[in-house]
């Protein structure tokens, strides 16, 4: 089934900045999924065999710059009240720092999704929230031509 998408959202894990989410038993998009059941998210018909029950993101970028997927693209996510069945959702570990390797992998990513769905908006998560997510202005990085936001840059820990 294709959905007519929209809204291309950045979110933050609210993790610590710079540090892997991902341990030597499940990747980062493992613990969120597991963070995500918690909270009863949980994915009705999985449009990939990822193993993932819940996570309601579409993809995760890890501190080492490694993009996971989460939900497949033709599925709706549980990310954004009121905009998740037009938008797709992209995670960054951390909370309002970033390495260089997330950066680039965000850049490669969000690029990738607006050539395949040529009317979405990119936005993050906090201009639909009061909240700090993704913990940077997406607006500012989009004009800034994709270049990492100075003041949102950490080195890997």
């Amino acid at each position: 089934m294709s959905r007519f998408i929209n809204l291309l959202i950045v979110h933050c894990a609210a993790t610590a900045n710079g540090k892997a989410l991902g341990n030597a038993k499940e990747n980062a998009a493992q613990v969120i999924d597991r963070w995500h059941k918690d909270r009863g998210f949980h994915r009705a018909s999985p449009g990939n065999s990822n193993g993932l029950t819940s996570i309601g993101y579409h993809y995760v970028i890890e501190t080492d710059g490694t993009l996971l997927t989460g939900r497949d693209e033709s599925e709706v996510g549980a990310h954004v009240a009121g905009h998740n069945a037009t938008s797709i959702g992209v995670c960054m570990v951390g909370t309002d720092s970033f390495t260089p390797a997330q950066w680039a992998t965000l850049k490669s990513t969000i690029l990738r999704l607006r050539d395949k769905y040529r009317n979405a908006e990119i936005c993050g998560h906090n201009q639909f929230a009061n909240k700090i997510c993704p913990g940077f202005h997406v607006p500012d990085w989009v004009d800034g031509e994709f270049a990492p936001l100075p003041g949102h840059i950490v080195d890997p820990k």
